[in-house]
């Protein structure tokens, strides 16, 4: 049984956390969120395509040892796992990638089977799922496809990565997704660019006239928006805390978001639940090694 099954790249991360000195971790967003579910006590599966490497070893031990249902991956024998490095600077966290021709990138449509959305209760993928490469852009879709067929509700940050694609072409897709989606999760930064406005009230605005249920906009240290076609909105407050590395902050929202929503289909409860786990992820170096336990998100809840 998978709550919340991500669809996209894992990759293993090298996050500079002193001048030429790297550690070794395991990424990707979706992988992130899948982990961060976990953690939360919720149900959670991978479906994407990867190598028959090491790194790609690496990252399956690490989703098994975290309770991941990992059933559905498609092993691919001529291509590599991508790769990516962190760096930190006055701006905040740099990505360069290595993950031309990867296994993800090569992820196909006629890889889905109907079978793979069966028991699932939220599909979750990203901008990033989309923009790996044509054939993975329409794997998404096509997944996107069989969860509704199997009555499953769709979860979409927009996690706009300008390196992968065009602004035109990611606008355009991803405001089809955003459509097709019941949540939407954006970034601010990401959804200035997406929808050329500036303030949030508008841009959530904005989404729901694409016809998304719940849009969350992430705020940074200002917190979320949360909307609804239904009339609710309120701005959850950011959590103070010192910022040590964003890294996966918004993936770690959105999988404490999702479980706690299947959980109690309370969405304030949600919001301000995903708002404390990434207040607490913010606070240490790395994707996987800063998302929490519930028992750490529930006692910063309690301590608000």
């Amino acid at each position: 049984m998978v709550d919340i099954l991500c669809l996209g790249e894992p990759l293993l991360e090298f996050n500079e956390q002193q001048p030429g000195q790297y550690v070794r971790s395991i990424g990707g967003d979706v992988s992130n969120v899948a982990v961060a579910v976990a953690r939360q006590g919720g149900q959670a599966g991978m479906l994407t395509r990867m190598g028959q490497d090491s790194f790609a070893e690496e990252i399956l031990q690490l989703w098994e040892r975290e309770g991941i249902d990992t059933s559905r991956i498609i092993r691919d024998e001529e291509a590599p796992t991508g790769i990516y490095f962190i760096s930190h600077g006055p701006s905040g966290h740099v990505f360069d990638y290595r993950r031309a021709g990867s296994a993800s990138s090569r992820f196909r449509p006629c890889d889905l089977k109907k079978e793979h959305f069966e028991g699932v209760q939220i599909l979750h993928l990203s901008g990033i799922s989309l923009a790996l490469s044509d054939s993975a852009c329409e794997a998404s879709l096509r997944a996107i496809e069989l969860a509704k067929e199997n009555g499953v509700k769709i979860s979409f940050d927009t996690n706009l990565r300008l390196k992968l694609w065009s602004l035109s072409r990611a606008k355009a897709l991803i405001q089809h997704v955003g459509s097709l989606a019941d949540f939407v999760l954006p970034g601010l930064d990401d959804a200035r660019q997406l929808t050329s406005l500036e303030n949030p009230q508008t841009i959530v605005d904005e989404y729901l006239k694409m016809g998304v249920e719940v849009v969350a906009l992430t705020l940074g240290e200002q917190g979320v928006l949360l909307a609804t076609q239904d009339g609710m909105r309120e701005q959850i407050p950011g959590i103070p805390v010192k910022l040590v590395d964003a890294t996966a902050a918004g993936d770690c929202f959105d999988g404490g978001f999702l479980t706690e929503w299947l959980r109690t289909k309370d969405l304030l409860r949600a919001v301000r639940y995903g708002n404390a786990a990434a207040s607490l992820s913010v606070q240490h170096f790395g994707a996987v090694a800063s998302l929490p336990s519930r028992e750490k998100t529930e006692s910063s809840l309690r301590n608000e």
